[in-house]
C-alpha cells in the first residue's frame, strides 16, 4: 500500500513558494517522548510539495528495538514561517498489531534548520490511551557544497545528514567515504549514493547525489590509479572461543577509540574481523552497533562522538564485505558508562542481534 501511494505522489510536480526553500525529500531520524526516556521510534518522513504552501507525504515509524512493529501514515499540512505543520490523515499500513497496542496520531509542528538540514518536530496527539506529546528529530541528505567541480582537482564535497556513508553504486556494495565531507578528485560527472546511520529503518534508502565535472584533466596529471582492493580479514589470527553476537548487548572490550575521536585504535582489528566472520557465516543475521563515550567534555559533543564511533565500526564491517543494510547504529553519548570516568573502557561499542 505504501509503495503504490508513494508512486502516485512521485508523479506530481514539485512546486512551492518562491521565498521558501523546498522541504521535499527523505527525512530520517527518531521520535522520543520525555516521559518515556527508554522508548524511541525510528522514523522516516517522505515529503512532497503541492501548489502554494500545501505539503503532503508519508510518515513511517518502527518501534525501537522491534522493527517488525511498524506503521505508515498519510500526512498533509502547510509550510509555516519557520518550517511546516503536518496532520495525520490516514493510517495506510500497520504491522505487528496486538489487541492492546495502538499508534498515536494528531499534528506535528516542525522547525526547519537549513544549515543542518534538520527538522525538529513537536507532536500533539489526540487523547487516546497515554498519547500526549512526542518530539521528532529528522535529518535530510542534501549536497551543501558546489554542484560542479573542475576535473582532476581535489575538491571538498560536503553533504548534510547524520552519520552518513558514501557509496559509489546504487546497490551499496562499494563504500568510498564516511562523514559529511569527502575530499576527492573527480575526472567525470559522478553520482554518489548516501545513506544515514542515524536511526535507520527497514524503509531507509540511499539518496543519490550527483556532482558535475567541467573542464579537462591537466596534461601533466597521470590517469587515476585503480582503487586498492579491500583487504580480506586475517583468518590466520585465532578467534576468541566464544561468539561475539548475542541477543543482548555484548561489549567488544578490545574495540577502543582515541580520546575525543571516532578513530579506531589498531588493537580493534581482531575483534572486528571475528565479528565480520560471524556475520558472513550467518547471512540472515542483522545486528545493532551502539556507540558510547566517556564523561569527558560536553554531553552534546559526546552524543555525536558516540554515534560516529558506531558508524566507524559499521564502516569497517562494510569494508570487510558485510552488507550495510544488515547493520544499524545508535549512539548513547556518555549516558551509560561502565566504569568511573575518566576510563578508556567507556569509549566503547556494543553489538547485539536484531530480530
Amino acid at each position: 500500500m505504501k509503495r503504490s501511494f508513494w508512486y502516485g505522489m512521485g508523479c506530481l510536480l514539485l512546486a512551492g513558494p518562491v521565498q521558501a526553500q523546498s522541504l521535499t525529500g527523505i527525512w530520517q531520524g527518531v521520535e522520543n517522548e520525555t516521559t518515556k526516556p527508554n522508548d524511541y521510534w525510528p522514523s522516516l518522513l517522505r515529503l512532497q510539495q503541492s501548489k502554494g504552501p500545501a505539503v503532503f507525504g508519508v510518515l513511517y515509524e518502527e518501534v525501537g528495538g522491534n522493527p517488525n512493529v511498524t506503521v505508515t501514515f498519510q500526512m498533509q499540512g502547510t509550510r509555516t514561517a519557520t518550517g511546516l505543520r503536518l496532520e495525520h490523515v490516514d493510517k495506510l499500513n500497520e504491522t505487528g498489531r496486538t489487541p492492546l497496542s495502538y499508534w498515536c496520531d494528531g499534528s506535528i509542528t516542525f522547525t526547519y534548520d537549513p544549515a543542518l538540514e534538520k527538522l525538529t518536530g513537536h507532536a500533539t496527539y489526540r487523547p487516546h490511551g497515554d498519547c500526549s506529546v512526542g518530539t521528532f528529530t529528522l535529518y535530510r541528505v542534501k549536497l551543501k557544497s558546489a554542484a560542479t567541480v573542475p576535473a582532476g582537482v581535489e575538491s571538498s564535497l560536503r553533504v548534510s545528514g547524520r552519520n552518513v556513508l558514501w557509496y559509489a553504486d546504487a546497490e551499496l556494495k562499494q563504500p568510498v567515504n564516511t562523514g559529511n565531507i569527502f575530499r576527492t578528485k573527480l575526472t567525470k560527472t559522478t553520482t554518489f549514493y548516501i545513506t544515514q546511520g542515524y536511526y535507520p529503518t527497514k524503509e531507509s534508502s540511499a539518496v543519490p547525489i550527483t556532482v558535475k565535472v567541467t573542464g579537462t584533466l591537466p596534461k601533466e596529471m597521470p590517469p587515476p590509479a585503480p582503487a586498492p582492493p579491500v583487504a580480506a580479514p586475517d583468518t590466520a589470527r585465532p578467534a576468541p572461543a566464544a561468539p561475539l553476537i548475542s541477543t543482548t548487548p555484548v561489549v567488544l572490550p578490545t574495540v577502543l577509540f582515541k580520546v575525543g575521536k571516532p578513530e579506531l585504535l589498531p588493537e580493534s582489528s581482531p575483534a572486528l574481523d571475528q565479528l565480520a566472520a560471524e556475520l558472513k557465516a550467518r547471512p540472515e543475521l542483522q545486528i545493532r552497533v551502539s556507540g558510547h563515550a566517556d564523561k569527558v567534555g560536553e554531553p552534546d559533543k559526546n552524543q555525536v562522538l558516540s554515534e560516529q564511533r558506531a558508524e566507524a565500526v559499521k564502516a569497517y564491517l562494510v569494508q570487510a564485505g558485510i552488507a550495510a543494510g544488515r547493520i544499524s547504529t545508535i549512539g548513547y553519548g556518555d549516558t551509560r558508562p561502565l566504569h568511573p570516568s575518566p576510563d578508556v573502557r567507556n569509549r566503547r561499542v556494543e553489538v547485539e542481534e536484531v530480530k
